[in-house]
């Protein structure tokens, strides 16, 4: 693999780091071979630092490594993409990602990135529970009103869908997923692995 890879003058290859659950994209580093072996041998990410002119580990000093999940080559084999999963922020910022500075946004819209986000604060919401939140509410309640909403808001689907309401549909489609979220941090099952069966079952067809 590493033959095939087309280092530049200086023998760096520009290195783009993505959650490999969530997709964010993280930074964007360089490697040159060296530490693209690193990468490979280790199963954690290995950059050149081009200020420093050196080798250097992410996480080596911070604890915030990242374990490598897979590692591709765009068309020409002059760029990477590398998949990771984090163990804390990838910017030195202490930001999840370093792309944290808007230049221009025309419009919202729909991304499965609120899944991810959604998760956290749910994980949240159960281990701080505070007051007033209606989160902390169906955690206080327990796993009989968290799978009662499932079921009220599966319904309520099934609904908006026989009267032909995409609006409804839309709202308490939102509601069931928001539910379900709950209910699988409850039952303390990955969203991220409920994922993988779909990804498993998609390959096996």
């Amino acid at each position: 693999m590493i033959d095939s890879i087309k280092f530049d003058e200086k023998g760096l290859v520009t290195a783009v780091v993505q959650d490999a659950n969530t997709k964010e994209v993280l930074t964007v580093a360089y490697m040159n071979k060296e530490s693209l072996e690193k990468t490979l041998e280790s199963g954690e990410t290995w950059f050149f630092s081009r200020s420093r002119q050196e080798l250097w580990h992410k996480g080596a000093t911070s604890g915030h490594t990242q374990k490598v999940v897979s590692i591709k080559a765009d068309c020409d084999n002059d760029a990477l993409v590398v998949e990771v999963i984090p163990a804390g922020p990838a910017c030195h910022n202490g930001t999840t990602s370093c792309f944290t500075e808007i230049i221009q946004q025309n419009a919202k819209v729909g991304s499965v990135e609120i899944i991810s986000k959604l998760v956290k604060v749910i994980e949240k919401r159960e281990q701080e529970m505070p007051e007033g939140a209606y989160t902390t509410y169906l955690f206080d309640k327990g796993i009989d009103k968290i799978c009662k909403k499932v079921g009220e808001e599966a319904t309520e689907v099934v609904i908006g869908a026989k009267n032909r309401d995409a609006e409804e549909v839309k709202w308490e489609a939102a509601d069931l997923i928001y539910h379900l979220l709950v209910l699988l941090q409850e039952q303390k099952v990955s969203v991220y692995d409920v994922l993988h069966v779909l990804e498993k079952r998609h390959e096996e067809k």
